[in-house]
């Protein structure tokens, strides 16, 4: 069996102003898991987008792309 600790957890005050959730680990996990929409696309979507995929990565194996730190830096 395994043996049990006691932990204390500290929370400031500046922390804790609109609330605090305590869960565990795996709880956690599947909560986030489930935050963000799963899309499967088929047919003809999934092959454009396979498409488009395998296109971008040429380009970027053929040095053809560039580093940018804001969408305003493609003009």
């Amino acid at each position: 069996m395994a043996e049990k600790t006691q932990k204390n957890i500290i929370l400031r005050p500046e922390l804790i102003k609109e609330g605090v959730v305590i869960l565990p680990l795996k709880e956690y996990e599947k909560l986030r898991e489930r935050a963000v929409p799963i899309y499967y696309l088929r047919g003809k979507e999934a092959e454009e987008l396979d498409k488009l995929v395998e296109e971008g990565l040429r380009d970027h194996y053929a040095g053809k792309t560039k580093k940018i730190k804001s969408l305003s830096d493609l003009e």
